[in-house]
C-alpha cells in the first residue's frame, strides 16, 4: 500500500543522492502516466541548476507548439537554492519558496519533485514532504554506496549510507508532524553489461537492506539509449503511440515501454488509459 495524504496532493518524490540514476526520466515518465489517467499534475524541480526535468518539460513544450501535438502537460515549477549570504536565512528562504509552490500545486492530484544528486537542505526539505520516496537505483556495487556500506569483498552490509540516514531523519520529521510513514521504493535498474554474478550479490544484498532500512524494492529501467533519444522532444515512452509523435516503433521502444508500464502498475499509478488526454493539467 502507498502513503497517501488525508486531503490534497499525493507527493510522489525521486531521490537519490548520485547522479545519473535515472531520478527526471523516472520523474517525467509518472508525470505524464499520472496526466494520462486524466489527473491534475505538478512537476517541481528542486535541481534546477542541473535543470533536466525543467528542460525536458521546456522542450515538451516547444514540441507540442511546434507540430500542433496535443498531449498533456504538468504545472511546473524550477525552484533555485537561496543565494543569501546567512545559512539560516537561506534556508527560511528556500523554505518559503517550496511552500509556495506546493501551495500553488494544492488544486493537483499528484506531484512529483525531482532532488538533485547530492545533499541539500532544499533536497532534505523536498524528501520531508514525500508520501512516496522512489530512489533509481543503477544495479552495481558504486550505486549501491548510496544506501548502504558494504565490506571490502562486496558480501557484507556494515551500516547505512549517509543518504539512508537522512532518508531516516526525514521520516522522524514526517511522523512528528502527524503525517502517513513514507513508502520508500528502491527502483532496480537493469543493466545488460553486468554478469549474472553480481547481479546476484547486488540483489541478495538490496534484499537484507530492503528489510533492515524499510524500502520495497521494484524493477527498472534497462535500455537508456532510447530515453536520450527523446530527450529534445520532452517525450515520454508513453506517447509514442500518438499520431504526430514522428517515432518510429522498433522492439527495443516495445521492450522499454514495458519497463515503465511494469514500474507505473507497481506503483499503483497506471490504470487503463481512458481517452487520450490533451492540453495543459
Amino acid at each position: 500500500m502507498t502513503a497517501k495524504r488525508a486531503d490534497g496532493p499525493q507527493i510522489f518524490v525521486l531521490g537519490n543522492e548520485k547522479g545519473g540514476s535515472g531520478k527526471s526520466t523516472t520523474a517525467i515518465h509518472l508525470a505524464v502516466a499520472l496526466l494520462r489517467q486524466g489527473k491534475k499534475v505538478g512537476t517541481v524541480d528542486l535541481d534546477a541548476r542541473q535543470g533536466t526535468l525543467s528542460r525536458l518539460v521546456e522542450n515538451r513544450e516547444a514540441f507540442l507548439k511546434e507540430t500542433g501535438l496535443r498531449l498533456p502537460l504538468p504545472q511546473h515549477a524550477r525552484i533555485y537554492r537561496s543565494q543569501l549570504p546567512n545559512r539560516e536565512d537561506a534556508e527560511a528562504e528556500e523554505r518559503q519558496v517550496l511552500s509556495q509552490v506546493l501551495g500553488s500545486m494544492s488544486h493537483c492530484d499528484a506531484i512529483v519533485i525531482d532532488t538533485p544528486g547530492s545533499d541539500s537542505y532544499l533536497s532534505r526539505q523536498g524528501h520531508m514532504h514525500a508520501d512516496i520516496l522512489i530512489t533509481p537505483l543503477n544495479d552495481s556495487f558504486l550505486d549501491l554506496d548510496v544506501l548502504a556500506k558494504i565490506d571490502r569483498d562486496g558480501r557484507r552490509i556494515l551500516g547505512p549510507s549517509v543518504y539512508s540516514q537522512m532518508v531516516w531523519e526525514q521520516r522522524q520529521v514526517r511522523a512528528r508532524s502527524g503525517l502517513p510513514p513514507v513508502d520508500w521504493v528502491v527502483m532496480r535498474n537493469r543493466l545488460s553489461h553486468l554478469d549474472a554474478r553480481n547481479k546476484r550479490t547486488v540483489g541478495r544484498l538490496l534484499g537484507e537492506l530492503s528489510k533492515r532500512i524499510g524500502f520495497r524494492l521494484m524493477p527498472g529501467f534497462g535500455e537508456r539509449v532510447i530515453f536520450r533519444e527523446l530527450f529534445p522532444k520532452g517525450l515520454t515512452l508513453l506517447d509514442l503511440r500518438e499520431e504526430g509523435a514522428g517515432v518510429n516503433l522498433t522492439m527495443s521502444h516495445i521492450a522499454a515501454r514495458q519497463e515503465v508500464r511494469l514500474l507505473l502498475e507497481e506503483l499503483g499509478v497506471l490504470e487503463e488509459e481512458p481517452q487520450r488526454q490533451t492540453g495543459t493539467a
